[in-house]
């Protein structure tokens, strides 16, 4: 393609204060034109800009901002349009031409934007696009629960959803909950505290406790959803390799209408007694050929941690293969 190639885009403006995007008479929109030689009109939930391919790519970094502070509340007058060109020049805009843009996701109250940084994290933030039950395999440090949390904020702020709900079993490493000091909420508390931090990583810390105090985000143990239909929320089931075969059915018969799911686990790192089948591992077998449910593995290749954690995996899978040639010359 070549700089004279006209192209039309499209972004995504739900939950964007549409007053404050386009501005007192489309002022704002105006003076993008005036600016990048576009053309600019806002669609119901989308904003589409027409014009030459460098142009709309380049005006299309400066409206993600602009959608991003309408969704704030956060109104500005058209003369910072120019400004806001001027700052995102240096950085890299989203890619008009590979399709993936949709996958990038704005974290509200901040410029920071989430996107994978590996092929297997790009199929997993694509299911999760497609599917209404996704079901997330792999290592430490993929990204399973990170991605996850980003999705689930990114869709309660759009209003796709009307709440969170992070659930994880309270089982850990032969620990009993029994001999943990406090009441129930403080002995499970350390359980769920991978989910706050991950939660608290996307959104300011006030906002958060203003969620749970709302109850548009839940975090509990998965025990606590037995009973209950989960409508219209988004639910992530975090380290799912500890669910026992009862709990992953009783959790996956709570979804209800509006409702999307994420699963995730590592089948490498099950604390389950070693009479107790793994929920995630019986999943594998009994959903893999429903519609509408889909299983994203991930591996070494997809680990964004401390450079060192891919190497600790590398380590751990090579040991427990030994291990198991080892078993099967003894037979």
């Amino acid at each position: 393609m070549t700089s004279g190639t006209m192209v039309e885009h499209h972004l995504n403006a739900e939950g964007a204060d549409h007053f404050i995007l386009a501005g007192v008479g489309d002022a704002n929109f105006r003076e993008l034109a005036s600016l990048f030689g576009v053309q600019v009109v806002l669609r119901g939930e989308y904003v589409k800009i027409a014009g030459e391919l460098e142009a709309v790519a380049d005006s299309a970094r400066v409206v993600e901002h602009m959608i991003e502070l309408a969704r704030l509340g956060k109104g500005f007058p058209a003369s910072d349009v120019a400004r806001f060109a001027t700052s995102l020049e240096s950085r890299d805009g989203p890619d008009i031409r590979s399709g993936d843009e949709r996958l990038q996701i704005a974290l509200p109250g901040s410029r920071r934007i989430i996107a994978p940084r590996s092929e297997g994290q790009r199929r997993y933030l694509q299911a999760m696009e497609d599917s209404d039950i996704v079901i997330g395999i792999g290592p430490a440090g993929t990204g399973k629960t990170y991605l996850a949390v980003a999705r689930a904020v990114d869709e309660l702020f759009r209003k796709r959803v009307r709440r969170i709900i992070l659930a994880r079993p309270a089982v850990e490493a032969g620990e009993n909950l029994g001999f943990l000091p406090g009441d129930l909420q403080e002995k499970v508390d350390p359980y769920l505290r991978p989910l706050y931090d991950a939660l608290e990583d996307m959104m300011p810390a006030a906002r958060v406790r203003r969620g749970i105090s709302e109850r548009t985000i839940e975090i509990a143990p998965l025990a606590y959803m037995r009973g209950r239909t989960l409508s219209d929320a988004f639910v992530i089931l975090d380290e799912a390799q500890n669910a026992t075969a009862a709990q992953m059915k009783m959790f996956l018969t709570r979804i209800g209408v509006g409702s999307r799911v994420v699963i995730t686990g590592d089948k490498t790192q099950i604390d389950l007694p070693n009479s107790q089948v793994s929920g995630l591992i019986q999943v594998e077998d009994i959903l893999k050929d429903i519609d509408g449910i889909e299983f994203v593995y991930l591996d070494e290749r997809d680990v964004t941690r401390h450079r060192l954690v891919k190497h600790i995996v590398l380590a751990y899978a090579a040991a427990d293969q030994r291990r198991s040639g080892g078993r099967d010359d003894e037979r």
